[in-house]
């Protein structure tokens, strides 16, 4: 019989010297905390989800933020931002009525989509369809206006194509005004888009143009948070209309401060969602992409409001007029005064995580049509005159950055006249003999 008490001890020794050397390197390798990934820590399930801050666009989370997906009828946030942009600049008004053309009638009867019924060659005012399509995502509705803006679907396509380049929205692939697959289009689909087609934006793009629909169009709240309303009210064909974003306050998944904005679904998206909640000085937009269900969509939006809630606050590191520490003033030329005081336009505020105030600062970046190649601010110049930027600079490794430009205007708090050719050659007097002082004194120090 053999001995095998020996091998076992070899084993063992063996065992306990790999245990030892793993260990070991645990102990010496560090563990980067950037390895782990915002959505290790949220758990977010979706193919893609983001959270801005809506005052300065900073990104508090993200997950696969750049990756171009199906965005369904989130795509309605750009004939938003178009449609209140035109009646801004009194291109048309909410009470311009437009015929229904056979094409968005055809559409507006199909049940199988969210549609209110149109009457073909009925007339419909542009706040009636602009309201089915912001409060029903009704197709129809938006395939009405499209054609009312923009002469046709394919016109308004290129329309939103080029808001999108304006906004700088990132990669992104527009075929059609409802955000629907082709398909869904019944062969009536803008002429040169494939029939399998459907518009594409990344996460970061989504939050980037809900961002600017709410700072620049901030009335799109009022219709966004309405939660019931019936359409054509005492019309041919009235119909209720129920808030497809059931997170509004006293819908199904009720979240307080909840007041926007749009949700999409298609076969190929999954269930998308950006919404938008405000509690006191504080507004959040969320953006999540290609949930597996209805309901999950709204589940992984609250667990990143409720990230943004509870561990986020407000951190003003320049208020209005005031001034960057260490950046009071800036070099005029040929001014009256050498130097101009430069302050705040607006306050400079951003969303930080609790305690953190202290790896972030101000800087100014002098620059712009005032100002020359070397920083200096070319008198005469006026009160208010933008003569650069006010930048955020972190300490934070993990910091994520921000949707848009974040940097606040810098501007002059006091008007700087140009100096006459007196005061300018008594001061190039003075220059040439300081400066011909110093030599002499460099001179003499240098031969001590």
């Amino acid at each position: 019989m053999k001995n095998s008490g020996g091998k076992d001890v070899n084993v063992k020794k063996i065992v306990n010297k790999i245990v030892i050397f793993a260990l070991t390197l645990a102990l010496i390798i560090p563990v980067s905390s950037s390895a782990f990934a915002a959505e290790d820590t949220l758990g977010v399930n979706a193919k893609a989800a983001i959270l801005v801050d809506a005052n300065s666009g900073k990104i508090l989370y993200e997950k696969n933020q750049d990756t171009p997906l199906p965005i369904a009828s989130m795509t309605k946030m750009m004939m938003e931002y178009i449609v209140l942009e035109d009646i801004k600049e009194g291109k048309i008004t909410w009470d311009q009525k437009t015929t229904i053309s056979p094409y968005a009638y055809k559409i507006s009867q199909n049940r199988g989509l969210s549609n209110v019924p149109l009457e073909l060659g009925g007339q419909y005012t542009i706040k009636e369809l602009y309201e089915a399509s912001a409060i029903y995502s009704a197709d129809g509705a938006t395939i009405a206006l499209a054609e009312a803006l923009g002469g046709s679907e394919k016109n308004f396509v290129k329309m939103m194509s080029d808001k999108a380049d304006q906004l700088q929205l990132g990669q992104y692939t527009f075929v059609n005004a409802t955000g629907l697959v082709n398909q869904d289009l019944m062969g009536m689909q803008p002429p040169g888009t494939d029939v399998n087609a459907e518009n594409y934006m990344s996460a970061k793009g989504v939050a980037k143009l809900a961002y600017y629909l709410i700072k620049d169009y901030p009335e799109v709240l009022q219709t966004a948070s309405i939660p019931h309303k019936i359409f054509q009210e005492g019309g041919k064909y009235p119909i209720k209309m129920d808030n497809w974003n059931w997170m509004l306050p006293g819908l199904v998944f009720s979240y307080p401060g909840m007041d926007g904005l749009k949700t999409g679904s298609t076969s190929s998206a999954g269930y998308c969602f950006t919404g938008t909640a405000k509690r006191g000085d504080q507004r959040f937009i969320s953006v999540v992409m290609g949930a597996d269900s209805y309901n999950a969509r709204f589940a992984e939006t609250k667990k990143m409001m409720d990230y943004g809630f509870s561990n986020f606050e407000p951190l003003t590191l320049v208020n209005q007029g005031q001034t960057v520490k260490g950046h009071s003033t800036a070099p005029v030329l040929k001014g009256k005064d050498t130097e101009v005081k430069v302050v705040a336009k607006e306050p400079v505020t951003i969303e930080i995580k609790h305690g953190d105030a202290k790896n972030y600062k101000a800087t100014i970046n002098l620059s712009g049509n005032a100002v020359d190649k070397d920083g200096n601010v070319l008198a005469p110049v006026k009160k208010g005159t933008k003569v650069g930027t006010i930048d955020i600079t972190s300490k934070n490794n993990d910091d994520l950055g921000y949707v848009t430009d974040h940097a606040s205007d810098l501007v002059t708090a006091h008007s700087v006249d140009k100096a006459n050719w007196f005061v300018l050659s008594f001061r190039a007097i003075g220059s040439f003999f300081g400066n011909v002082w110093h030599g002499i004194v460099h001179g003499i120090s240098s031969l001590f």
